[in-house]
């Protein structure tokens, strides 16, 4: 179906026919136009119809192409819609001219389009606003304009402006290089990418992009620049076919034939694969002999075999060394010299290792003298001596010759002294012939640049060429040219800048320079600027330029002094007309902007609330923010402080602490009366003193007076608070009445009681321990006093003790009774010797035989007590230790 405005016959036109019916009707249904003959009353001639059609369709088509000629430019400044509608309707259209210009590929790869990514962007390109432009004059490249393709980088240029930079491009070159200037045309480059072409490739036509037609129109219905046909061109890498999409910017997509190839190793058969991607593994060993010809290749089908990866041990090229190397270069040299004996027999072969014949003894050919002069065929054996002739080789000024005679060995420099001039020619001066003169006069010329001077030493004319850095700003603002210091204009700026839309899901990428005149691109996302509310998401809409709409969402924030909510729409940022000063003059400018957002504070709460009057007696609805307790002329009724009368003051407000907060003067007025009565309650059980507070309420307090008693051994007072014995148990109290001393009573056992202080009679079970022996005072015993009855036996050990002190005592009278019967044998045998001796003795002299006799006797007796005392003692303690020690 073609679009209205080519539709003839149409439109304003038909309306206009049809609503000039009506008017060939009149009052009382009589007709308005005059009969213009007899003949023809009532009716239009066909010429004039005819016209009338003729002229609405020329008007038609005139307002079609004014249409299409207002919206035919890819501007930033044109083509901005905001509406919703248009925009929806903007990217119906580019997606039917996308979805037509891509369908014959489409075809072929059965609707699978990932090929035309980088075809689909340079076309969608086309559409977008801002995103053409001419990357020399830094304008949008509109779709009336005549525009050129660079064929590597694929970016668009105004056609004149394309033009006039191969122009000046060639005409720097040749006026740089050129002896004859004008005479050698040279290549231009691309502005972008720096792609050359030859002076015959500059554009003189506007053609679309496949180049079939010349001058393409301004179609929008079709991709700009473009004429609609199938493209055809042919396909690179080349397979042999052409490009299926209709005339489009970009390079073209991979090809999307299908061909019937085999695997990269060949075993596998042949499968259909797309042109573009025909290279197959059939994932089988490859198994081709490598270069080394002793393994094969172990990878997976593949196209080329890698160089073999092991390692064999590997003789050098003359056989002498072996060592492991890898196996993909078997070819190697050891660094040792040849030493083979060459064919004259007298010489080895000086040659690092090598393969093959010994090259010819180099002193067997005709040979020289040093100067060259003379020639002669010497055995290899000698020597060519000096032929005594002048040397007369060049020396290194490559002007003189040597002086010397003919000898071995370089030349010496050359010492003549000759005039010498600077390489400049300035100057000119006596020196040695091997030194170069150079002056020191700096050079004034200008570089090819045409910026700078030469400024080198001595310079012969032949200026380099500048070599500082060029640091112009380019075109775009934003950067300098990176450039070596050149001559005429700058290379466009290479960068691109990506202008992306508020939330950064779009992004439209335009040459450097242009974002400041480009607007965002068009984004359908939704909006994602956090809310400048306390609402935590904004009301859903799409992507914009700018702030974003007020809110007007329901506050719903809670209102200060209540539960509820506030109803009205969000006011966080409301503007408000700010309070300026006064100015003094038309010559002053206001400081403050003369609206400002401002956050207002909520409107006071108007929800009902049922409330009680301050007793509770009736419920009244009034305001949220106005609420309040109130009085109703009754009786307050409250319970006193006291819990047991009610208050009879008429109804007021109570100030609870948990409530109401008021001033310490109005604390008397709220509160209720206080109860001034006497506390009649009664009191606990043994406490014989009344309540000492006046009527109150719960319990009455614990009584704190002190009470005398005397503790059970009647010996010490006690003062006991009356509450602590009211309200102790029977244990307690004989607790309490207890000094806590020890009992002061003896026992019938005669000691004294071991409890505490306590009631009743003592018990008889003395605790005190006591200590029982046995019978022969060995074994000792602890028993309590009221088990002191009991007696402790002597056991087994005790019984043997017993009878060997028994067994000594009787060892020891035995012994005494021996010494005593010696004694007695002793006397009786020295009175027997006196009677023998005979006669009567003087008594003097027998008295002192007497004494003699008795002072012996006692004498050994003494002795013999000496020695029997201390040994008797050692061996009853020997006995002794041994009867305790035995078990």
């Amino acid at each position: 179906m073609e679009p209205a405005w080519r539709q003839q016959g149409r439109g304003r036109g038909r309306g206009q026919v049809e609503r000039s019916r009506p008017l060939q009707k009149g009052r009382g249904g009589s007709t308005s136009e005059p009969q213009r003959g007899v003949g023809g009353a009532g009716e239009l001639t066909a010429p004039s119809i005819q016209s009338k059609f003729d002229e609405i369709r020329k008007s038609n088509q005139a307002a079609a192409q004014r249409l299409v000629e207002s919206q035919v430019s890819s501007s930033s400044d044109e083509d901005e819609d905001d509406e919703d509608e248009a925009s929806n309707h903007g990217d119906g259209k580019r997606g039917r001219i996308l979805a037509s210009t891509f369908t014959s590929y489409a075809d072929q790869t059965g609707g699978d389009v990932t090929g035309l990514a980088r075809t689909g962007r340079y076309v969608s390109e086309l559409f977008q606003s801002g995103a053409l432009t001419c990357l020399i004059c830094i304008a949008s490249a509109k779709r009336t304009q005549a525009v050129w393709s660079c064929s590597a980088c694929f970016s668009l240029f105004h056609l004149p402006c394309i033009q006039k930079w191969a122009r000046d491009s060639a005409f720097l070159v040749a006026s740089a290089t050129d002896e004859d200037f004008g005479q050698k045309q040279h290549p231009w480059p691309c502005p972008k990418c720096r792609a050359e072409y030859p002076p015959t490739a500059t554009p003189n036509r506007y053609l679309c992009f496949c180049g079939k037609l010349q001058d393409p129109p301004a179609d929008p219905w079709l991709t700009p620049h473009s004429c609609g046909s199938v493209c055809e061109k042919e396909l690179k890498p080349t397979c042999g076919h052409t490009c299926l999409l209709l005339c489009h910017p970009g390079p073209c997509p991979p090809c999307p034939k299908m061909v019937a190839v085999s695997c990269m190793c060949g075993k596998a058969k042949p499968l259909p694969c797309r042109c573009s991607n025909k290279a197959w593994s059939c994932r089988q060993q490859c198994g081709k002999l490598l270069s080394c010809k002793q393994h094969t290749c172990t990878h997976p089908c593949h196209t080329e075999c890698s160089p073999c990866p092991r390692v064999s041990v590997q003789r050098c090229v003359c056989g002498r060394e072996a060592i492991e190397r890898p196996c993909s270069s078997p070819q190697w040299n050891c660094q040792q010299v040849c030493g083979a004996p060459l064919s004259c027999g007298n010489h080895t072969c000086e040659v690092l290792c090598h393969d093959g014949v010994c090259p010819p003894c180099p002193r067997s050919i005709s040979r020289s003298c040093p100067c060259g002069k003379t020639k002669s065929s010497l055995p290899c054996t000698e020597d060519v001596s000096p032929c005594g002739d002048t040397c007369d080789r060049r020396l290194s000024c490559e002007k003189h010759t040597c002086s010397m005679r003919c000898h071995r060995g370089s030349c010496e420099t050359c010492r003549q002294e000759v005039e010498k001039a600077c390489r400049c020619g300035k100057y000119r001066k006596l020196m040695p012939c091997h030194k170069e003169y150079v002056c020191e006069s700096k050079c004034g010329k200008t570089r090819s640049c045409q910026r700078h001077q030469c400024r080198r030493k001595c310079c012969p004319g032949n200026c380099p060429s500048c070599d500082q850095s060029c640091g112009r700003t380019l075109g775009c603002r934003n950067h300098k040219c990176p450039s070596g210091c050149h001559q005429g204009a700058c290379y466009p700026c290479p960068e691109s800048v990506e202008v992306h839309c508020s939330c950064g899901s779009t992004v439209l990428e335009v040459p450097c320079g242009r974002e400041r005149t480009t607007k965002p691109p068009r984004c359908k996302e939704p909006c994602r600027c956090p809310p400048s509310c306390h609402h935590p998401t904004r009301e859903p809409h799409r992507c914009h330029p700018g702030p974003c709409p007020p809110c007007r969402q329901t506050c719903r924030l809670p209102l200060p002094g209540c539960s509820h909510a506030c109803p009205q729409p969000c006011h966080d940022l409301v503007l408000v007309r700010s309070q300026q000063v006064r100015l003094a003059g038309p010559w002053e400018q206001p400081t403050e902007p003369a609206f400002v957002k401002k956050a207002l504070p909520c409107p006071p709460c108007q929800v009902p609330i049922p409330t009680a009057c301050f007793g509770e007696h009736e419920v009244s609805p009034v305001p949220c923010h106005q609420r309040g307790p109130f009085s109703c002329q009754r009786a307050c009724g409250r319970p006193l402080t006291c819990g047991n009368h009610t208050c009879s003051r008429e109804c007021h407000l109570v100030s609870d602490g948990d409530k109401v907060k008021i001033s310490e003067s109005k604390v008397t007025e709220n509160m209720c009366e206080v109860c001034e009565e006497a506390c009649y309650k009664p009191r606990p059980p043994g406490c014989p003193h009344p309540c000492p507070r006046p009527c109150h309420p719960g319990d009455c307090p614990p009584c704190s007076q002190m009470m005398r008693q005397r503790c059970h051994c009647k010996i010490t007072v006690l003062y006991v608070e009356c509450t602590t014995l009211t309200s102790a148990d029977q244990q307690t109290k004989v607790a309490l009445s207890s000094c806590s001393n020890q009992c002061p009573r003896q026992l019938c056992c005669g000691h004294r009681c071991k409890q505490v202080c306590h009631p009743g009679v003592c018990e008889e079970k003395c605790q005190q321990k006591v200590k029982l022996r046995c019978p022969c005072k060995r074994i000792k015993k602890e028993f309590l006093c009221s088990q002191s009855d009991q007696s402790v036996q002597c056991d087994d050990t005790c019984r043997d003790q017993q009878r060997k002190v028994s067994q000594l005592k009787e060892a020891e009278l035995k012994a005494a009774e021996e010494e005593e019967q010696k004694r007695l044998q002793e006397e009786l045998e020295a009175f027997v010797k006196r009677q023998q001796r005979g006669g009567r003795r003087s008594k003097k002299r027998g008295r002192r035989e007497e004494a003699d006799e008795e002072g012996s006797s006692g004498t050994w007796w003494r002795r013999c007590v000496f020695i029997l005392v201390p040994l008797g003692g050692a061996l009853l303690s020997v006995a002794t230790y041994y009867l305790l020690t035995m078990p």
